[in-house]
């Protein structure tokens, strides 16, 4: 039974005294049908069984009411959200940055980065920035990028293929 007989937050549903209706149509801790009481006697009726009664669909005629126990259904309701926030997909965009005349080695290593990133299930946006006179050289930041699309085909969708926007070429790639 709520200790507090006034539900102390406005959120989640009425209980107790504060539902607001005459009478009320109200369903048993087993789910079965009692009828439609005044609320007074509902109210005593879930007090006598040291359970709550709480308003379960208030946009009926009469409202519809509960015996339970409300703060086991409190707890309950919170277990399937926090089950349902574990399900949902959550994933971060994350960035690596590539210089159009990269090394091997250095290719190496943020080919692994992303591979990795692309197994931890992120997307990933690939940019490659171009600095000085590199800026006529758009074809070599177009090679690379080509390159990696190749090398990571397998693990990855392009979402973005390769675009030049002012200094830098983008390019996103998600897991499959």
């Amino acid at each position: 039974m709520n200790k507090n007989r006034f539900n102390s937050s406005r959120r989640g549903p009425a209980i107790n005294d504060r539902i607001n209706a005459k009478s009320v149509r109200v369903i048993s801790e087993k789910g079965e049908m009692v009828g439609v009481l005044e609320t007074r006697a509902a109210i005593k009726m879930a007090f006598d069984q040291g359970l709550d009664l709480v308003q379960v669909s208030p946009n009926a005629s009469p409202p519809v009411c509960k015996i339970i126990d409300y703060g086991k259904y409190k707890y309950q309701l919170q277990k399937k959200q926090a089950e349902a926030k574990k399900k949902q997909k959550t994933f971060e965009v994350k960035e690596v940055k590539l210089r159009p005349g990269i090394e091997d080695h250095d290719y190496e290593v943020k080919l692994k980065s992303i591979q990795r990133f692309l197994n931890e299930g992120d997307k990933v946006k690939i940019t490659l920035r171009f600095k000085g006179r590199e800026m006529a050289y758009h074809q070599r930041g177009m090679d690379v990028l080509k390159k990696l699309e190749r090398e990571i085909v397998s693990l990855a969708k392009i979402e973005q293929v390769p675009k030049l926007e002012g200094k830098q070429m983008i390019m996103v790639v998600a897991p499959r």
